[in-house]
């Protein structure tokens, strides 16, 4: 007996629904308590696109949260009578591979009750007999109520912008950005501590960066949303085997810092691990049509030597990096973030495409 049948008689094919995706406490209950609710804040969002995580400021930053994790602590909360995005279209123009982003843009989209087109491949449209992502965009105007782009030159969310009468939400541009990447990161923290909210936390943690800001779109953003809440961090640790001095964009650490994030770089990941309560470890930065493998000799198993109730972020997907036996540990909190990024899309398309009344509890 081999393959399929096998794995039947062997019980692969039972499952429990109830099984958590996360073996911390991921629920969002705490974080909507710990915030009042201000929708003047989401408000600001109409009408505007989402081209960069520089854009969000700290009490919009908040708002969102608030209003994922009420999306996310009772997600049947608003199908009846009608779900906020009923009638609205979505135009999913994703030109680079992706599974998490695309798939949770598309379910926060049908999760509200709104339609959906999709395109995967350049080469099926006018852009591969020249034409120019302009004109792409007026046509874009006719088509749908928001677009939601990915794609691997930096350029193109910015060619787009301008032809737009629409909203459209960087999706990842290259080794530029990755805003909703970086919104999704900071939720799943602002979770595990709703704490950290506060003007003046009791208790800062460290957070550790493994990955090069200069070349790492996640980085990158993580890093711009982390400023708009720097007293809640005691440190930030970038950690990177890089040897060429690449590490910053210019100017990149000067704005962060003046922005009072304490930032420190190391090149010892299992010398900084025994102090940081999070640890966020990429390895991926999309250079062209491919992408590169960073920080090789950076990587975490279940014997690496972390802080008894430190938790672990990654973007995903993951590689070497990251191993598999963590997986079973309550450090594990990239699966319950990769499931938040849901909550956390939702709440931001609410807002861009002027339904946030719908989802008010006071308006």
């Amino acid at each position: 007996m081999v393959g399929a049948e096998k794995a039947i008689f062997e019980g692969a094919a039972s499952f429990e629904p109830e099984r958590p995706d996360v073996y911390g406490s991921a629920h969002p209950k705490g974080l909507l308590r710990a915030v009042q609710e201000e929708h003047e804040y989401l408000l600001t969002l109409s009408k505007n696109h989402v081209a960069s995580a520089a854009q969000f400021e700290r009490p919009l930053l908040t708002q969102l949260f608030r209003l994922a994790a009420k999306y996310e602590a009772n997600p049947d909360r608003f199908a009846t009578p009608m779900k906020p995005l009923s009638g609205k279209l979505l135009i999913s123009a994703f030109y680079e591979p992706s599974t998490r982003t695309r798939l949770s843009f598309e379910s926060a989209w049908h999760r509200l009750g709104g339609d959906i087109m999709s395109i995967t491949d350049r080469s099926t449209t006018g852009i591969a007999k020249g034409e120019s992502l302009s004109d792409v965009a007026e046509m874009f105007n006719n088509y749908g109520d928001c677009v939601v782009l990915r794609d691997n030159a930096e350029s193109s969310v910015m060619e787009m912008m301008g032809a737009l009468r629409i909203p459209i939400i960087n999706a990842g541009n290259g080794m530029d950005e990755h805003p909703t990447q970086a919104l999704a990161d900071l939720y799943a923290i602002m979770k595990w501590r709703p704490d950290l909210l506060a003007e003046e936390p009791e208790n800062k943690i460290r957070i550790g960066i493994v990955g090069v800001p200069n070349r790492m779109r996640t980085v990158r953003s993580l890093l711009t949303l982390l400023s708009r809440f720097s007293n809640s961090f005691e440190e930030v640790v970038v950690i990177h085997d890089d040897k060429n001095g690449d590490v910053w964009a210019p100017e990149q650490k000067e704005n962060l810092l003046r922005e009072g994030l304490n930032i420190r770089e190391s090149d010892d990941l299992d010398k900084e691990l025994p102090e940081l309560d999070v640890v966020y470890i990429n390895a991926i930065a999309w250079v062209a049509d491919g992408f590169e493998v960073m920080g090789k000799n950076l990587k975490l198993d279940k014997d690496s030597p972390l802080k008894k109730d430190s938790i672990i972020l990654h973007p995903l997907a993951r590689g070497d990096e990251l191993c598999t036996s963590l997986d079973d540990t309550a450090h594990n909190w990239y699966f319950a973030q990769a499931r938040g990024a849901v909550f956390m899309r939702m709440a931001l398309l609410t807002c861009i495409v002027q339904r946030t009344e719908m989802v008010m509890d006071v308006v």
